[in-house]
């Protein structure tokens, strides 16, 4: 049988799941030690003779990566070929905000589509979640409240997905996997409830899994973190990466302003005329400081 081009939809460790160009779903192995498929691959696989597993022997050529540096200071790609990137955060856990600019900055850089939900909206009716969720709309980000407990308040986020390949990620316990459950039809996803002595969410998605959904859209629920940072090289790429500094930089009087301490700054300007939110000016600040920390580390 000759090889069939596949679509790694599930990822367990150096085993994977395809789904094919006509539907069919099979296990996969990998040839060799040196690929790295991971969710949203384009692979070409073969039939094992004799055996009902599949090998994957290549990775075609990616889009977009989805990236992060790891404890030994290389890149790790968490997923493939996206074209939207949905930011989750939620009234528990306490919300980072950090992290979800960090994330965005990833999308930006990737080119990739990207948007912010806010979940669990029914655990805590006096916060007003619009007043974070606004900053994000003034840059463009659709921005969406709302609970998995509530249909109704689903529809907007259901449309968001319709026809798109997207990955949902965020800390730990904000209700990735329920989301998807409730998207779906296919209720399979692990969920579990905070941890009672931390109230920190607990990793419940131990490997990456891409779900179709009703609309023909593609959704992959990978596994929460603490905290997530791009894997950029680049000081450019942190400037890229937040929508706001970019544009207001293009009006600072040094091409290679880095908007800290520059004369002239004009994003440092429009900070002080309140143009651009402080606390996202500070996200932008904790990136860039990551981002030359992380390839100091590496270098």
């Amino acid at each position: 049988m000759p090889p069939k081009d596949a679509t790694v939809i599930a990822t367990y460790s150096r085993r994977m799941r395809l789904r094919f160009a006509d539907g069919e779903e099979e296990e996969a192995r990998i040839k060799g030690k040196k690929l790295r498929p991971v969710c949203g691959d384009s692979v070409s696989a073969e039939a094992i003779p004799g055996e009902t597993d599949w090998l994957i022997t290549s990775i075609h050529d990616r889009s977009n990566e989805l990236t992060r540096p790891n404890l030994r200071g290389k890149v790790e790609t968490l997923a493939a070929n996206l074209e939207l990137v949905v930011v989750v955060a939620a009234a528990s856990p306490k919300p980072d905000w950090f992290i979800v600019d960090r994330y965005l900055c990833a999308a930006e850089n990737m080119h990739a589509a990207a948007a912010v939900v806010y979940n669990k909206t029914d655990l805590d009716k006096e916060f007003d979640p619009d007043d974070v969720l606004d900053t994000y709309r003034r840059l463009g980000y659709p921005s969406i409240a709302c609970s998995a407990k509530q249909d109704d308040s689903l529809n907007r986020l259901a449309e968001l997905l319709e026809k798109q390949t997207a990955i949902i990620v965020g800390q730990s316990g904000v209700g990735k996997s329920t989301l998807i459950n409730r998207l779906s039809t296919d209720a399979a996803q692990k969920t579990a409830t905070l941890s009672a002595k931390t109230g920190e969410g607990r990793h419940t998605t131990v490997n990456s899994v891409m779900i179709s959904l009703p609309n023909g859209g593609a959704v992959i629920d990978s596994p929460g973190v603490r905290d997530y940072a791009p894997a950029l090289q680049t000081a450019d790429q942190a400037i890229s990466g937040y929508r706001e500094v970019r544009e207001f930089g293009a009006n600072c009087r040094f091409a290679n302003c880095r908007h800290l301490r520059e004369p002239d700054c004009a994003v440092k300007q429009a900070v002080e005329d309140g143009e651009i939110d402080s606390r996202r000016y500070e996200s932008y600040r904790r990136t860039l400081a990551l981002t030359e920390q992380i390839n100091r580390d590496r270098y």
